[in-house]
């Protein structure tokens, strides 16, 4: 759970930024789980602009090929500094401290043929010049038949390491799926000594078949490519986390993606400066499913700038629970524009249910109380509205808006508040 400066900032964000939400992040989040901070993509490029990327854009990287941050963006990194300073003004908050990486060694550096630290090699002869990203022209793949391509990964790895990073969000990974670069990257992490986090981008339907290399290796992995604010993009992800819900757990999670929700787009890939264009109801529907599929939570608004009603939401601690504390969630039914999830609180007693339509319009529906799990003489709690839902004992009434969710804590009626 944290903060990522993609939706809002894209490639350009820069220190005065990152520091503004972490500090909004300390004080309005943190007690409620969120804890980490991640500097998206290129923050190693002084001329970073928004909507794209820039052809040969001139990285800052040191004498062995490895990216530095900005200085013109990120001050404190002036000097060889690199993000060392500002990781720990963000661990004096009490977070943790992230940044993205792309897949692969710069570009620039094959053309210098700069050294591979702590070897005889050079990074021209690692390179796979046949591998490369189709949207980034930054990098080229690496050729693990080559032992310097490891020892570049490791190199890398080891200097975030020294920086204090907490959590890496590794990119061009999954799609087509690299296996040998995941293994790799993984093995430089356990390599540096230091407990990072790797998080695997993007994912456009990354196959179960992969499962078992995904937990040996990452953190969390990406099951699509980038989500915008846009119900279409919500509506795809039912599909996709109802395939992974049954697998999460033990350190190891599918990724529904970030949130487009409050201020975003200030200077970002997509889009102009904007609040979320998902209503109310979609943006709750949106929140309903990351939490009962147990999606990791990655906020992409900038939180300083967004509506107190956005932070409102990411506070729900009774919402927030099912994240914390359910297990067996999973899609149980699916008919026309009537969707219902189900899922256990770890306590052993409690339950929970999410029910969403997909419907163009306000719909009623009738559920009968079996089908999401719950008993004649249920308690029943709608956790958004922090309200208890009548019923009769057979069939539990939903009346939601188009593309609304109501999230439900279900439990035994003792008579007691």
């Amino acid at each position: 759970m944290g903060w990522n400066s993609w939706d809002s900032y894209g490639t350009t964000v820069t220190e005065d930024e990152v520091l503004a939400n972490a500090g909004f992040l300390r004080d309005h989040l943190l007690a409620h789980g969120w804890d980490t901070v991640v500097v998206d993509i290129q923050w190693y490029e002084p001329t970073a602009r928004a909507h794209g990327y820039n052809p040969d854009a001139p990285l800052v990287l040191d004498a062995h090929g490895r990216q530095l941050p900005a200085p013109n963006r990120f001050p404190s990194a002036a000097g060889g500094a690199g993000f060392g300073p500002l990781a720990q003004r963000v661990h004096d908050l009490g977070l943790r401290f992230g940044l993205h990486i792309m897949r692969g060694v710069p570009r620039r550096a094959v053309a210098a043929r700069l050294p591979v630290a702590g070897t005889g090699f050079t990074v021209d002869e690692i390179a796979d010049t046949g591998s490369v990203c189709p949207w980034n022209s930054d990098n080229y793949g690496l050729n693990h038949d080559h032992p310097g391509a490891q020892a570049y990964y490791d190199s890398q790895v080891a200097q975030f390491a020294r920086w204090g990073v907490d959590f890496v969000k590794a990119d061009d990974m999954l799609f087509p799926y690299h296996e040998r670069e995941i293994a790799a990257y993984a093995r430089a992490i356990d390599r540096s000594g230091r407990p990072i986090e790797l998080s695997l981008s993007p994912g456009t339907d990354v196959s179960l078949a992969r499962l078992d290399h995904l937990r040996a290796n990452a953190t969390m992995w990406r099951v699509c490519d980038d989500l915008w604010d846009r119900w279409e993009d919500v509506e795809a992800q039912f599909a996709r986390m109802a395939r992974w819900a049954p697998w999460q757990g033990e350190g190891h999670w599918a990724d529904a993606d970030m949130l487009p929700l409050g201020r975003i787009g200030i200077r970002a890939e997509r889009g102009e400066d904007r609040l979320c264009r998902l209503t109310r109801p979609e943006q709750i529907s949106l929140l309903t499913l990351w939490l009962i599929s147990r999606s990791p939570l990655m906020m992409g608004g900038d939180l300083p700038t967004s509506p107190p009603e956005t932070v409102e939401l990411l506070t729900n601690d009774e919402a927030l629970a099912v994240l914390w504390h359910s297990t067996g969630n999973r899609e149980v039914l699916r008919e026309g524009d009537l969707v219902l999830w189900t899922a256990d609180d770890t306590d052993g007693t409690t339950r929970y249910a999410a029910v969403f339509s997909l419907a163009d319009g306000p719909r009623r529906f009738q559920v009968p109380l079996g089908s999401v799990g719950a008993r004649p003489g249920d308690r029943v709690r709608e956790v958004w509205t922090r309200t208890d839902t009548p019923h009769d004992g057979r069939h539990l009434t939903a009346d939601l808006p188009a593309h609304g969710a109501a999230l439900y804590r279900l439990a035994e009626d003792t008579g007691r508040e």
